[in-house]
């Protein structure tokens, strides 16, 4: 992950999402198959990033990444120098102190803003691990920490813990390289670009401790930590050499063969967490049980399982003062991502404190409140064609015995006209027509293959809602 304005994501992205993902492997033990139809139907969770990094609100990891890109620049009294200005990093955790934490209180938001499931950076690039890790002292309890000292140390134990008690499925985020594993980043050779420094083949015991060590570090999470529902592993330039795609732009980078064995890493996590869904992101291949486009928003139905991972603000990491999308914007993503088959992971970065900034509570609650009126038609939904028209999209029940039509609205306050026609949109004799929040039934008719849904001017007074309307139509 790594912060990127929409334009600069929108010009690095040249690659369609079918066509990066055209050789998908479904799935075929049949606990996965189950557990991934279960995760379809939640349609929205929580992504949070979160780490020592919060406390410069910089962006995550990316800063101690010697690539010359947008996101990877260094600011602050040790930018002149690399290596100070990683030493000075890597010193953040002895002044990591985020006394606020309570998940409790994330679950509340979470939970009444409709979301089904998180997904927690248990250890980002930088490799910092916000878990007690047997692995390494480079984590938040370690004795250098402060926060160790706080009986709520192991966040990520916590955090599961929490959510799991409401419900939730757990995603475990782990990003597969370490920038500050000797065996990765070995210090003998300074850095050259975010890829192991050295040739693993050169030198294969070194790289044998680095995969021994990821190895151990997934087997802790995969059987200290509860029940786990997905592993989702980032860093996707730790690999084969064999599956590096040319056509990708940032995949042309990869030199060298990172393999860390995921045939090995899946069937020890699977041991653990029968069925566990594996997000080895952009390997295409039977480790990427779905795909994950970021920051983006696909802009047709997808033959495969897919959730588009998108931050609240502008930054993946805790930034303050940051440009937190309106809560109008946020539920029309959710709606065009649900229309065309995928879900919405939606990201918020925790402060340095332990806690969110306050906007994001008060977008999760007017999310939430369009929700509790609409949100039949986004869980256990399936995509209906003709899938969007307009400012109109479709979704349907399971059993495809209810349809939806969602109304989208140009302004945060929508003004429903008093004739709503869906063009090229047939709907079964005898059916009936509800406005969601309202129970009226509502006139309807076709007319030159178009449904023409009226709203008398009592409904449109009675009806208070924001953002979208959703039309159920039932047999």
């Amino acid at each position: 992950m790594r912060y990127i304005s929409t334009l600069v994501y929108l010009f690095l992205v040249i690659i369609p999402a079918t066509a990066q993902h055209k050789k998908y492997i479904a799935p075929t033990d049949t606990a996965v198959v189950n557990n991934l139809a279960k995760w379809q139907k939640m349609k929205f969770g929580l992504f949070m990033h979160w780490g020592t990094y919060s406390q410069w609100g910089i962006v995550e990891s990316w800063s101690i990444c010697p690539e010359d890109e947008g996101w990877t620049q260094r600011k602050g009294p040790y930018s002149k120098n690399y290596f100070e200005y990683v030493k000075a990093y890597e010193n953040l955790q002895t002044t990591f102190n985020p006394v606020k934490f309570q998940p409790e209180k994330w679950v509340t938001a979470a939970k009444d803003a409709g979301m089904k499931y998180m997904i927690f950076t248990t250890k980002h690039h930088d490799g910092f691990s916000m878990f007690d890790t047997k692995e390494t002292d480079y984590k938040i309890t370690d004795a250098k920490t402060p926060f160790s000292r706080n009986p709520r140390s192991n966040v990520t134990k916590e955090i599961f813990n929490a959510f799991r008690k409401d419900g939730f499925a757990i995603g475990a985020y782990f990003s597969k390289p370490d920038w500050h594993s000797n065996d990765y980043w070995w210090r003998y050779f300074p850095p050259k670009d975010r890829n192991v420094n050295y040739e693993p083949s050169k030198y294969p015991d070194r790289w044998k401790a680095f995969k021994s060590f990821t190895y151990n570090q997934i087997k802790e999470l995969m059987s200290d930590y509860g029940k786990v529902d997905i592993l989702w592993l980032d860093g996707g330039w730790v690999r084969p050499l064999s599956t590096v795609d040319t056509t990708v732009e940032w995949q042309r980078g990869i030199k060298t063969d990172q393999d860390i064995d995921m045939k090995s890493i899946a069937e020890m996590a699977r041991s653990y967490q029968p069925g566990l869904l594996i997000v080895d992101r952009t390997v295409t291949g039977p480790y990427e049980n779905y795909t994950t486009p970021e920051q983006e928003v696909p802009h047709e139905l997808l033959p495969y399982p897919w959730e588009s991972c998108i931050t609240m603000g502008d930054s993946w990491s805790y930034v303050p003062n940051d440009n937190y999308k309106s809560a109008q914007k946020i539920v029309q993503m959710l709606i065009r991502i649900v229309s065309r088959g995928g879900n919405l992971l939606l990201n918020i970065g925790p402060g340095p404190d332990g806690d969110w900034d306050p906007v994001a509570y008060q977008r999760l609650q007017a999310i939430g409140a369009w929700m509790k009126i609409n949100g039949e038609a986004i869980h256990d939904s399936k995509p209906l064609a003709p899938y969007e028209s307009g400012n109109i999209h479709f979704t349907q029940s399971e059993d495809g015995k209810t349809q939806y039509v969602f109304y989208l609205a140009e302004n945060d306050n929508l003004q429903l006209p008093q004739d709503i026609t869906v063009k090229n949109f047939a709907v079964p004799s005898g059916s009936k027509i509800t406005l969601l929040g309202t129970g009226a039934k509502l006139k309807w008719k076709e007319e030159n293959s178009a449904l023409i849904i009226n709203v008398p001017s009592l409904v449109q007074t009675k009806w208070k809602g924001k953002y979208a309307a959703v039309f159920k139509i039932t047999r």
